[in-house]
């Protein structure tokens, strides 16, 4: 199976996921009207192959929500990306006591087609210090789709100057 029909298929299963699941962020009326997410079409140019780069100090921070609570996370490390012969940084986060490498952020896109208080990606570890980084596999927080979900907010840090034309856009209402 290519990449792109697995994209597909994945894209597939989490849309059933949102109208069937009880544990779908959709509220039943949202379930009812609901017809799927709208996504970029795939694009490899967003996929990369990088290097997760452990700061020494690792401190704890904490990261507002979309609720205004307060949430604790570690800021991990980094991972730096290229889009149109400019690299990019992004701060990797974890929360205390998990494994769970979080990065949320915020593109050119944020507020126009996309989410306006960011998306998240996940890094996928691939060897040692080696992870994917798939921006095709950037999605909304479940606050985007009902204000119910607290959601950490992107942090300053990790705000782009550059479209990222990949991954989940808007969520019509």
């Amino acid at each position: 199976m290519t990449y792109k029909d697995q994209l597909l298929k994945q894209r597939e299963e989490k849309d059933s996921f949102f109208k069937n699941s009880k544990n779908s962020p959709l509220t039943e009326q949202q379930k009812h009207s609901f017809n799927g997410l709208k996504h970029y079409p795939p694009n490899q140019q967003f996929r990369y192959q990088i290097e997760l780069k452990q700061y020494e100090q690792q401190n704890k921070i904490d990261m507002m929500t979309s609720k205004g609570i307060v949430q604790e996370y570690i800021r991990f490390g980094y991972v730096e990306f290229e889009v149109s012969s400019k690299i990019y940084s992004l701060t990797v986060f974890k929360q205390p006591n998990s494994d769970y490498l979080f990065v949320p952020f915020k593109d050119k896109t944020c507020g126009i087609e996309t989410y306006d208080a960011g998306r998240y990606v996940e890094l996928e570890k691939v060897s040692e210090n080696m992870y994917l980084l798939d921006f095709n596999l950037a999605y909304n927080p479940y606050c985007a789709y009902n204000d119910n979900w607290i959601c950490p907010l992107t942090p300053f840090e990790n705000r782009l100057e550059v479209e990222i034309r990949s991954g989940e856009k808007n969520f019509p209402e």
